[in-house]
């Protein structure tokens, strides 16, 4: 990493950012070109192609010797490896897009040693900006400081607001995974739940984890995203004192690509907590093993 000027390909993913977003505003959403990629809950749009190829051209010219890896244009079998390599979602929320509701990021991310190294999330919407570089700390619209106030104490679930999604997969193990522990977390401390304030779904991986970052959201749990969601959002949670930890009980140490994500807000408890909940979890993804 000593070779990479961090800070500057943070500037440079910035303005790549706001180009692109600036294409997405001006967009009018369609599947009929695209369609979905899975099942009719996997949405692909003309706009996110174009969007990443943009963002591929740009960052090829710039920086010709690391690699590039898209949602649009992964192929099954690209693994990512130790060298500095760019991860791109570039429309993360494309169901919300495609309703025009504007929850929606642009996710940019550039990991090194298979760890990440530079965050930006960016809602053109909105036009709200997340982004850090390693060891340097988070930040919101490059002035603020993240989290956004000194962060209280994590307590019990029963304090906290959580953040999941559905995802694409409607059916087998996964879907029953998830669907019993959304239960458990809304339950009663009577019935072995956890009473938390709330459960929110909000559809864009990136922004949930900023949402974490920032103090708003405590915990964010997910299972079946992919890299190109969570890289830019992990490293801005981490500089921002949160942790990250695998959505699958016992392992703390998650793999960016293992697909299986536990993000919790910095603050005394994180460790608490994180077992807190892992003891409603019943069973275990098989996404990623």
């Amino acid at each position: 990493m000593a070779d990479l000027n961090l800070r500057e390909i943070h500037d440079f993913l910035i303005s790549i950012a706001k180009q692109a977003g600036t294409r997405i505003v001006s967009a009018t959403p369609s599947t009929e070109a695209a369609g979905s990629k899975k099942n009719s809950v996997d949405l692909v749009t003309e706009t996110d192609r174009a969007v990443e190829s943009l963002i591929s051209t740009s960052l090829r010219e710039k920086y010709p010797s690391i690699a590039f890896m898209g949602e649009e244009t992964y192929q099954p079998g690209d693994t990512l490896t130790d060298a500095p390599i760019f991860i791109c979602d570039p429309i993360d929320g494309t169901t919300n897009f495609v309703h025009r509701y504007p929850y929606v990021s642009i996710s940019l991310g550039l990991a090194v040693d298979r760890q990440p190294a530079v965050g930006v999330v960016y809602n053109p919407f909105t036009q709200t900006l997340y982004s850090a570089v390693a060891g340097q700390g988070a930040y919101l619209n490059e002035t603020t400081r993240l989290p956004l106030s000194p962060p209280a104490p994590l307590d019990t679930l029963s304090s906290c607001l959580v953040a999941v999604e559905w995802g694409s997969d409607r059916s087998g193990n996964d879907f029953r995974v998830k669907s019993d522990v959304f239960k458990r977390l809304a339950a009663t401390k009577e019935e072995g739940g956890g009473m938390v304030h709330g459960l929110r779904s909000f559809g864009s991986a990136a922004l949930n984890l900023c949402g974490v970052a920032s103090g708003g959201l405590d915990i964010y749990w997910e299972a079946g995203c992919w890299a190109w969601d969570v890289c830019a959002g992990w490293i801005i949670l981490k500089e921002a004192g949160g942790v990250m930890v695998d959505a699958n009980p016992g392992n703390w140490e998650p793999r960016i690509d293992e697909r299986r994500y536990f993000a919790v807000r910095g603050g005394v408890g994180q460790k608490e907590i994180i077992e807190e909940f892992w003891g409603l979890v019943d069973g275990k993804f098989e996404v990623g093993v």
